[in-house]
């Protein structure tokens, strides 16, 4: 579980999101970021139960840092408005399937897939999805997969017209059309603070896994 003071703390630092208030509260974000951490190391293990390569990691492999780079972004708000970390067998900084914590008051959620692969990584999982498409359609078309993810894969962005060597008629094309292949369910903010918290998201990723051993067999 997440304590109130964390919530409190991102809620406040929406409506302050300057360097001289956070300096003011870094002690309280110090609080805060332990509070992250300690939910980031009981998630690791909890993922290992079921995607034992996630078991290696630390946390400090997982998570992100609070400060934004603002060098070629209109938003010049110092710092991010959430905590959140990345669980995948290379950690967050690697280019391969894994799941995601996104700890945002009233914009949290549990997440996992591929997000933003590379141009030559996008091309085996569209080759991937076209090969094995019953395979894929089993997947997210599974009873529980769905309960979960009411909005099925999101591409969040998707190409108005075919890849290169698909046509439209192809029964993937949907799902081979995409940028990004993502599902998530979103947590309130009294979800967060639950003290089953850990076991809740650690289902969502269980979920997941499935997609996740998908996705990474097309770029591995």
């Amino acid at each position: 579980m997440l304590q109130s003071t964390t919530i409190k703390f991102l809620k406040d630092l929406q409506n302050n999101n300057n360097k001289p208030w956070f300096d003011e509260h870094r002690n309280i974000y110090k609080a805060v970021k332990a509070d992250l951490q300690l939910t980031v190391g009981k998630l690791i293990p909890a993922i290992a139960a079921f995607d034992e390569p996630i078991g290696s990691l630390q946390v400090k492999d997982c998570t992100f840092r609070i400060n934004r780079d603002v060098r070629f972004s209109k938003n010049k708000s110092p710092y991010k408005n959430n905590m959140a970390a990345y669980f995948s067998r290379g950690g967050k900084k690697a280019s391969v399937a894994g799941y995601y914590f996104h700890c945002e008051p009233g914009k949290s959620y549990a997440a996992g897939g591929f997000y933003s692969p590379m141009p030559a990584e996008l091309a085996k999982v569209r080759q991937e999805i076209d090969y094995n498409f019953d395979e894929w359609k089993k997947i997210i078309d599974n009873k529980n997969f769905k309960k979960y993810f009411t909005k099925g894969v999101e591409g969040l962005e998707s190409l108005q017209r075919p890849p290169k060597g698909y046509d439209e008629n192809n029964p993937a094309i949907y799902y081979l059309k995409m940028k990004h292949f993502i599902v998530s369910k979103p947590f309130t903010d009294a979800e967060l603070q639950n003290k089953s918290l850990v076991k809740d998201v650690a289902k969502v990723f269980e979920t997941i896994k499935p997609m996740i051993d998908f996705l990474n067999r097309a770029v591995e």
